[in-house]
């Protein structure tokens, strides 16, 4: 009897940290980074914000959104596995128009699964590594990774140092 209660205590153990390593994220796409706290997502809206590269797209909660240059129009073209999808999440469902942008610019295209929020054509992508609002990490990764401005063209200018830009990490761009 005693060997099947240390048994038990044993898998309930192991079962606990199982579940721990499983949250991490908050909700889909979660994280990724393995550090930091993840801004919160807000697919409400979309609105520019001010950074080092000019006016950019942002979510309802400042998150930065970027563009992958391999996607069609309102296509997303990316051959994504899980590792990929976690690094670069879709922002998903239709936004409303806040500050900066046209309405007539947002609508949706099939992400995995479900409504995948675009702009002037474009699927729209958070990045994991995005910590907090003003984050601009993913920008120019491997060259095809780029936040939009008002109108949906990428912004091809590299962040400036300091502004928590961190686009050296090649082979992430799948």
């Amino acid at each position: 009897m005693k060997n099947i209660r240390i048994g038990m205590a044993g898998f309930a153990l192991v079962a606990a940290f199982g579940l721990a390593g499983c949250g991490g994220g908050g909700g889909s796409g979660g994280d990724g980074s393995g550090g930091g706290t993840p801004a919160v997502k807000d697919a409400s809206t979309l609105s520019t914000s001010d950074s080092p590269m000019g006016k950019i797209l942002v979510d309802g909660k400042g998150r930065t959104l970027y563009l992958f240059t391999s996607d069609g129009k309102n296509s997303n073209s990316m051959k994504c596995d899980a590792k990929c999808v976690k690094e670069w999440p879709h922002m998903e469902g239709k936004p409303k128009a806040g500050g900066g942008v046209s309405a007539n610019l947002i609508a949706t295209t099939k992400g995995s699964g479900t409504a995948q929020a675009t702009y002037a054509g474009h699927p729209l992508y958070y990045y994991a590594d995005d910590h907090k609002a003003g984050d601009t990490k993913g920008q120019g990764i491997d060259q095809i990774w780029y936040v939009l401005d008002s109108h949906g063209n990428a912004i091809k200018k590299a962040a400036p140092a300091g502004s928590g830009e961190d686009n050296d990490s090649g082979g992430n761009g799948y």
